[in-house]
C-alpha cells in the first residue's frame, strides 16, 4: 500500500495538471493561439534548458559504470527497432507509426524518473547513469522516426534526417550537457539559477499544452493504438528486460533505475515532439493519459514482485 501511495503521489498531479489544462481550453481561458507558442517554447527553450542544468549537474566520471550503461543502451535500442517493426508491419495508416513507436518506448526518465526513483529508494542519484543509457537514444531515434513516418514523408534523404538528429534542440542539450560534466565546467550561480527556473516551466507548461490539444473525439478514434502501446509500455518492456537486469547481478538500486526507464509512463516530450515536427499529437496524448492513469498501479505491481522474490 506504501508503494501505491507513493506511485500515485508522483503520477498522479500529472495526470491532474493535465486535466487542468483540458479544462482550461473548454473554459477558453486559453485557446490555439497560446498553445502552438507554448509547445514551441517548451521544445525549443525550456525543455533543452531542464536538459543541459540535468546532465551538466550529474558526475558522470564518478559515477559512470559501463556495465550499466551498455544494459541501458542496448535494451532502448531493442525496444526502439522491435516495436518499430511490428509497427511497421501491422498498422495500417503509416502516418500514425511515428507517435505509436516515439510512445511504446519512451518513458518520463528525465521528469517522472526521478520522482519515482526519490519516492521508492529515497534518492535519485542512479539517474544519470540510466538517462546517459537511455535519452540520448530516445531522442534520437524519435528524430528519425517522426522524420521518416507521417503525412506526406515517404522520400527522407538521409542527410534531412541526419540534419533533423544534429540540429534538434533536445539532442543538443543533452550531448552540451554531457561535454560540460566531462570538462567539469560549472556555470556561475546566477546563470546557473537562472537556466534552472526557464527549465522548471517545462513539466506543467508542456503538461498543460497536452491537455489544452487533447480532443477526446479525435482520441477515442485511436483508442485501439492507444491501448496496444500503453501495453507495450507499462507491461511487456518490464517483463523480458528486468529478469536481464537481474541476471547481470545489478544492485537494487540499479534494477529499480532500470523498471523506471522501462516502465515509467510515456514521457509529455513525445507529444511536443510530435507536434513540432509535423505529426497531428492526438496519439501521443492519448498514450501519456493512459499510461500515466494505469502506472502508479503496475509500477507498484513491479515492485511487489521484485520486493517477494528478494531483488531489492
Amino acid at each position: 500500500m506504501d508503494n501505491l501511495i507513493f506511485s500515485l503521489n508522483a503520477t498522479m498531479p500529472i495526470f491532474l495538471v493535465i486535466a487542468a489544462g483540458y479544462i482550461l481550453r473548454q473554459k477558453k481561458f486559453i485557446d490555439e493561439g497560446f498553445l502552438k507558442p507554448a509547445n514551441k517554447l517548451v521544445f525549443k527553450v525550456t525543455l533543452p534548458a531542464m536538459l543541459v542544468i540535468e546532465m551538466m549537474d550529474c558526475d558522470i566520471k564518478k559515477m559512470f559504470d559501463l556495465k550499466y550503461v551498455l544494459y541501458c543502451a542496448s535494451v532502448t535500442m531493442i525496444c526502439i527497432l522491435i516495436v518499430w517493426l511490428m509497427a511497421f508491419l501491422y498498422i495500417k495508416d503509416k502516418s500514425l507509426i511515428g507517435e505509436f513507436v516515439q510512445g511504446s518506448y519512451r518513458g518520463s526518465a528525465a521528469i517522472l524518473g526521478i520522482a519515482l526513483l526519490q519516492n521508492i529508494i529515497g534518492n535519485a542519484n542512479i539517474a544519470p547513469l540510466m538517462m546517459l543509457g537511455s535519452v540520448p537514444l530516445y531522442n534520437i531515434f524519435a528524430v528519425i522516426i517522426l522524420n521518416a513516418t507521417g503525412k506526406g514523408k515517404t522520400d527522407i534523404s538521409a542527410w534531412h534526417t541526419i540534419k533533423g538528429i544534429i540540429t534538434n534542440p533536445i539532442i543538443v542539450s543533452i550531448l552540451g550537457g554531457m561535454l560540460l560534466s566531462l570538462l567539469g565546467i560549472k556555470f556561475p550561480f546566477i546563470i546557473h539559477n537562472t537556466i534552472e527556473k526557464i527549465g522548471s516551466m517545462t513539466t506543467p507548461l508542456a503538461l498543460i499544452v497536452i491537455g489544452g490539444e487533447f480532443n477526446k473525439n479525435n482520441a477515442i478514434g485511436r483508442i485501439k493504438e492507444v491501448i496496444i502501446a500503453t501495453v507495450i509500455k507499462l507491461i511487456i518492456q518490464p517483463l523480458f528486460f528486468l529478469p536481464i537486469a537481474v541476471n547481470l547481478g545489478f544492485s537494487s538500486e540499479k534494477i529499480v533505475a532500470a523498471l523506471v526507464m522501462l516502465g515509467a509512463p510515456t514521457t509529455a516530450t513525445c507529444f511536443v515532439m510530435a507536434k513540432n515536427m509535423g505529426h497531428e499529437g492526438t496519439l501521443s496524448t492519448g498514450i501519456i493519459v493512459l499510461t500515466t492513469l494505469l502506472s502508479a498501479f503496475t509500477i507498484t505491481g513491479w515492485l511487489y514482485i521484485l520486493k517477494i522474490l528478494g531483488y531489492i
